[in-house]
Order: structure tokens, then sequence, then C-alpha cells
């Protein structure tokens, strides 16, 4: 469903660019087809929950978003060292420190932050929200990442083929071992966070940061240094399934009985 969904709107402006711009317009990352091919992944994760529980599994489902339940090591990580990645990819390829603001100065930079914010990351609802969970029932934590990094590389790819957004400026195979890396990376946040969808949203935000300059594809090698190093640290939990997260609905609190009158 999420390939069906992204590859045919998307598709539409590949096989047949002029047509599908008379039709619907120029494509572009403001477009309401760029949003329902990003969403596609939760699209196809509300579909799938609600024909298997109904309204109130889909009311369950996305009670993991307001799961705060975490660790400090994992929120300096998200908000401290991946900004540092970028800032050092950048500066390895002689770039600059912070992406350069536009002559209007950070506000419209600030307002794309919080437009990117209803882009990828809803996009965790499908990827951690159900296919992590599903997968990890079958296979360790660190292969079940590495399946959903290929597959989201993957689904990306009709984006390089695109004009007029950011993709096709960018080189696959970097891209696509940054996804698998980047899969693996979040994964060890999302048990740990015990399903919690807060945390992998907010790593998905800081990844599509504007603030943060464009360091491809030095980034993309850093941080499969990075992800060696965190595999290896959480190798006991990445190896194996004991305290892998395999819920997509949450289970339900148990009931306190009231005292007896």
């Amino acid at each position: 469903m999420t390939f069906l969904i992204t590859w045919g709107l998307i598709g539409a402006y590949i096989v047949a660019p002029e047509m599908a711009a008379d039709t619907f317009g120029e494509i572009s990352g403001s477009h309401p087809f760029f949003f329902l091919a990003t969403w596609s992944p939760a699209i196809a994760a509300v579909v799938v929950v609600s024909r298997s529980a109904g309204l109130s599994g889909i009311r369950a489902f996305l009670s993991r978003l307001l799961m705060w339940r975490g660790s400090a090591g994992w929120a300096a990580f998200i908000l401290l060292v991946l900004p540092l990645v970028f800032v050092a990819g950048s500066l390895i390829e002689g770039g600059p420190v912070l992406a350069p603001l536009p002559p209007e100065g950070a506000g419209p930079v600030v307002a794309v932050l919080f437009m990117m914010l209803f882009l990828g990351p809803i996009e965790e609802l499908g990827w951690r929200g159900v296919m992590q969970p599903l997968l990890q029932r079958h296979m360790a934590p660190l292969w079940a990442g590495l399946v959903i990094g290929a597959t989201w590389g993957v689904w990306h790819l009709p984006a390089f083929f695109l004009a007029g957004v950011v993709f096709a400026e960018w080189s696959f195979l970097p891209f696509f071992v940054g996804n698998v890396t980047l899969a693996v990376l979040v994964t060890p946040i999302l048990n740990r966070a015990r399903g919690s969808l807060l945390w992998p949203m907010l790593f998905h935000w800081q990844l599509i940061n504007p603030f943060w300059p464009d360091a491809q594809p030095w980034d993309t090698w850093i941080l499969v240094g990075v992800a060696v190093v965190v595999v290896w640290w959480n190798r006991d939990t990445m190896l194996a399934r004991d305290d892998a997260v395999t819920d997509v609905l949450p289970a339900p609190r148990p009931s306190i009985p009231r005292a007896a009158e």
C-alpha cells in the first residue's frame, strides 16, 4: 500500500510530466501530492490497524505518540550528536557550520522547520509504528532495522527522478546507505522507549532540520561509523529479541481496584 500510493503519485510526474503538471500543477515540496506521497507509510499503517482492531485500535495505536518514556542518553544523541554529524560532514567538504539563511532571515527557515514536522516524521507511524514491531516478532532488532532501512531507501527511489525536489540533486547510493544506517540507529531508540513513537519522530525531524547544512555524502559515512559503535555498544539487545518491542498496540494499563468501602 505504501509503495502503491507513493510510486503511483510520483510515477505520474515521471512517466508523463507535462500531462501531470497540466492536470495537477507542478510538483514541489509543498504540493499536496508530495505530502500524500510522504504520508503513505502512515496511511497504510492506519488502514492496517483499522482493519485489524477498528477505531479503538487506532486510538490505542496513536497513544504511542504520547509516550514520553525514554532515556537521557538517547535524548542527548538526538539533540546533540545528530547535529554534530551534519556540522562535521559539512566542515569536511569545506561547507558552513549552519545552512545559509535566506535574505529574509531566520523566520522562513523556522516556518519550514515546523512544516517539516508534518512531513518526514509522520512516516514513522508506518516504519517504526507497524513494520518494526511486526518484524521484531521474527528477527533480532538489528536485522529488522536493516530490512526497514532497505525498504525505506528503495521507497524513496522515484523522488530521485523528479525535478523540483531536493532529492534530484543527490546521489542515490549514499542516500540508500544513509537510510539503512538511520533505520539501524533508530531501532534501539524505539526499543529503549518501549515502543514510543515520539522519539523516532523527533529523530526523523532532526534529520530534516533545515538549519543543518547539506553534508552529503560525508554525513552518511560518519553516521555509518556511529552506527557501528551503537550496534557494538548495544549488541546484547540488538542481536536478541528478548527486549524488543513487538506490540503494535500498547498493552492496556491494568485497572486499579477501588478500595473497599
